[in-house]
């Protein structure tokens, strides 16, 4: 203590070792209660919450302390005698303590407890002794006694009287008997195997039934309190005539060893005393003398055969010895006395009792190995190999039990906890004892795996896939994304978010926080974005958050929400004959070709072409997907020159759009007729043989060069278009002017021939050479793709050459 003193001292001066004082301070009293147990003190009936001892003081501790480490007595056995105060540190007496109620049969009356701490746990032991007090006086069982004696006893002859009992014990209990003042009687004092004094009287002078039939004797018991207290009972002795021979027991001791299990009714032992009298002088009856109560209820006499029996529940726990003594009594009432001795044997009937201590119902899932769950004790009531005890756990649990002293155990982790697989553990302790027959007892205990925040959440799927049709509302909902996570409470409650890309514009979208909805913020535009791609990124609310992302993966829906636009003939054309038609033209001859193209893409995209208005109505007919305008019938010498044709273009969205193109044609028997707009007659030309054969060899190099340069680029195209698979329809301009790509205006070549001799060059109109281009619609179900080459090469099959 003067260590403890001088630590404290040193702590005050230095406030920052403060923890440490109080840390060595706890190592010492730890140390202390090892090695030694407290003991104290109490006298019996004290008032309640009676002054039983300064823990705090004792253990060199402040109540404060106490308080902090949550100090609690453990009582030993079901009852508790004490309490302590946490906040003073003292141990009082829960109640007034009667010795001879809690300890009947002990000389010695010791209470055990435990003082228990946590933080750190620390367990230490305390004893207190119930001091015996004089508070009850010597009783007799029967307030008279009756003895019978021959006037013919011989001096000296010894007659055993009822005991006095004193609930006292020690010097409080019965330490003396005293008779009173008579002639014929002294009082002889005797000390039984286990301390008891008994009083016999002592025959000092011969009786004489003649002279005094009876006597009246005062017998006195005392005890050595202080002051000392005392019991009467009278002895009134009876003097019957001449009965010569006393009964004799075969033994003096009868030693019996008994099961504390036996049976009622089971024999223990018979006595018996033989009486070589006649008559009533020689019948002896059996009766216990000197015999506590507690024997007399367990065990029964028959006065007739002298045979003792079990009446009651033997337990060796609450005694392990019984000694009665047996009178026998003849007709003439001479009797002599016999002890029996019984032995009770310890049998394996109590089952281990387990006590709970302390319990910890909750505990982290990352809690190290080795955590202290649960401390209990163990004890059987048995004896020997009966009360020794062994503790398992039933299943394959991450939990052992760890055995410390005084048979405590604790409960300890031994394995990693996951509250993902196991939340809640129901974990039962089995307590067994080593007896023959074994017995056990159960004890389930509840421990509940707290969360820790160790498990990131999961998307459902890696890349989510959503689509939106073109020229949206604002803040459409197209779906949500959705991601769980294996934890519980509020580290598996999951916030959404997009993840922000430096140096690229805000997206398109937006993702609830709460429940991972995805939203378009503003109209979009197939034309401008077809499909993008965002991060979102979900995360718990643990501490430290974790989180993981997945992909937004949005593709933009086609709308039919773009026109055609005419590309050939132009739009803004003013020639009012764009096109020229030899008179001889037969059916099918090609005119010309309109020429469209949609902005939008699929079905929206896909064009037919119609003749809606016509000066000749049957001249002419137009391809229904080529827009090629051809002779309908032979051109004939009635038909007007001049021809306007009205060619509606129409795609298949809904509802569809159209746009108008119309088409001049001038019939003509010449080339010159139109393009030099002679007049009808043209004068003959005088035949210039040298100029017309510089001009046509000319014009029949350019043309070559001309048709050579056609054809490679023809051979580049087709070439890449073979080459590359086109997954998505081109994006088309807003103005067709704007364009190289899509179908654009072709140059129309002519081969033309000049007749020898002729003054003005005529043009013959034989076929124009178009360049091979995919045909322009897509091929329906079960149909093959054609070009505009092959349908070109079968129209040349059926014209004659010119």
């Amino acid at each position: 203590r003067w260590l403890i003193w001088r630590v404290m001292a040193c702590g005050k001066r230095n406030g920052g070792s403060k923890r440490q004082v109080i840390l060595f301070i706890l190592c010492v009293c730890v140390c202390q209660s090892g090695a030694e147990t407290l003991r104290y003190s109490l006298a019996e009936e004290m008032e309640r919450d009676s002054f039983v001892a300064d823990i705090a003081n004792d253990l060199g501790v402040s109540p404060s302390q106490l308080a902090a480490r949550k100090a609690r007595i453990v009582s030993e056995g079901n009852e508790k005698f004490f309490r302590l105060n946490q906040n003073t540190g003292v141990l009082t007496a829960k109640e007034s303590l009667d010795r001879e109620e809690i300890c009947p049969q002990s000389d010695t009356c010791t209470l055990f407890f435990k003082i228990f701490f946590e933080n750190p746990l620390q367990l230490i032991r305390g004893e207190v002794e119930v001091r015996d007090v004089n508070d009850n006086s010597p009783e007799f069982p029967e307030k008279e006694m009756v003895l019978e004696i021959l006037e013919t006893a011989s001096l000296g002859s010894r007659f055993p009287l009822e005991s006095a009992r004193d609930k006292d014990m020690g010097s409080n209990g019965l330490q003396n008997y005293s008779l009173g003042s008579n002639s014929h009687f002294s009082l002889a004092l005797g000390t039984k195997k286990g301390g008891a004094k008994y009083a016999e009287l002592v025959l000092e002078r011969q009786l004489d039934r003649e002279e005094q039939r009876e006597l009246n004797l005062l017998l006195t018991a005392t005890d050595g309190g202080t002051p000392p207290r005392s019991g009467t009972a009278q002895v009134r002795i009876v003097v019957l005539d001449a009965n010569d021979n006393i009964p004799v027991f075969g033994r003096e001791v009868y030693d019996v060893r008994l099961a504390e299990n036996s049976p009622p009714e089971q024999l223990v032992v018979r006595v018996a005393a033989a009486d070589p009298d006649e008559g009533s002088n020689g019948k002896v009856r059996y009766a216990f003398t000197q015999t506590s109560e507690r024997s007399r209820q367990l065990f029964e006499l028959n006065p007739v055969t002298g045979e003792i029996r079990v009446a009651g529940t033997l337990d060796f726990e609450e005694a392990k010895n019984h000694e009665m003594v047996v009178r026998g009594t003849d007709g003439g009432g001479l009797s002599s006395h016999c002890k029996v001795q019984v032995e009770v044997l310890d049998v394996n009937d109590n089952a281990p009792e387990i006590v709970l201590t302390s319990l910890t119902v909750s505990i982290p899932e990352d809690a190290p190995d080795r955590t202290v769950v649960a401390l209990f004790s163990v004890r059987d009531r048995d004896s020997g190999d009966n009360g020794r005890t062994e503790c398992t756990i039933n299943g394959d649990l991450p939990f052992s039990l760890t055995l410390t002293f005084d048979n405590y155990y604790e409960l300890r982790t031994n394995a990693a906890l996951d509250r993902e697989r196991t939340a809640e553990y129901n974990i039962t302790i089995t307590a067994m004892d080593w007896g023959t027959t074994r017995l056990s007892s159960r004890e389930s205990i509840f421990v509940q795996i707290s969360d820790v925040n160790d498990n990131p959440p999961e998307f459902t799927q890696e890349i989510y896939s959503m689509s939106v049709t073109e020229n949206n509302s604002p803040m459409l909902r197209i779906g949500s994304v959705n991601a769980t996570d294996a934890d519980a409470g509020k580290n598996a409650r999951v916030r959404y978010a997009l993840v922000r890309q430096e140096g690229k514009e805000p997206p398109n979208v937006s993702v609830n926080s709460e429940n991972g909805e995805v939203y378009i913020l503003r109209p979009l535009d197939y034309e401008e974005v077809r499909a993008f791609e965002v991060m979102v990124r979900a995360a718990d609310s643990g501490s430290p958050p974790l989180s993981a992302q997945a992909r937004l993966r949005v593709v933009v829906g086609d709308e039919n929400d773009n026109a055609p636009v005419v590309l050939h003939p132009p739009p803004d054309s003013s020639a009012p004959a764009g096109e020229l038609v030899p008179r001889w033209a037969r059916e099918g001859y090609l005119v010309a070709k309109v020429v469209a193209v949609d902005a939008d893409a699929g079905q929206n995209a896909w064009l037919s072409y119609e003749l809606a208005k016509a000066t000749e109505p049957g001249l002419f007919r137009v391809g229904l997907h080529s827009g090629e305008v051809r002779t309908a019938r032979a051109v004939v010498d009635r038909d007007a020159p001049r021809q306007r044709l009205l060619v509606v273009v129409r795609d298949r969205g809904q509802p569809p759009r159209s746009a108008t193109a119309t088409l001049g044609i001038a019939l003509v028997d010449g080339f010159s007729d139109t393009h030099l707009q002679v007049g009808e007659e043209a004068p003959t030309a005088e035949p210039d043989g040298l100029l017309t054969l510089y001009l046509i060899v000319c014009l029949a190099c350019v043309s070559a060069l001309f048709l050579a340069t056609v054809v490679a680029t023809v051979v580049v195209r087709v070439r890449r278009a073979r080459q590359r698979e086109v997954k998505t329809l081109p994006t088309f301009p807003k103005a067709a002017t704007d364009t190289n790509a899509g179908s654009l205006p072709r140059s129309y070549v002519y081969d033309v021939c000049f007749a020898a001799g002729t003054v003005n060059s005529e043009f013959r109109f034989l076929r124009p050479l178009f360049p091979c281009f995919p045909a322009g619609l897509p091929p329906g179900p079960g149909e093959q793709r054609r070009s505009v080459c092959s349908q070109e090469a079968a129209n040349l099959g059926e014209e004659d050459d010119w």
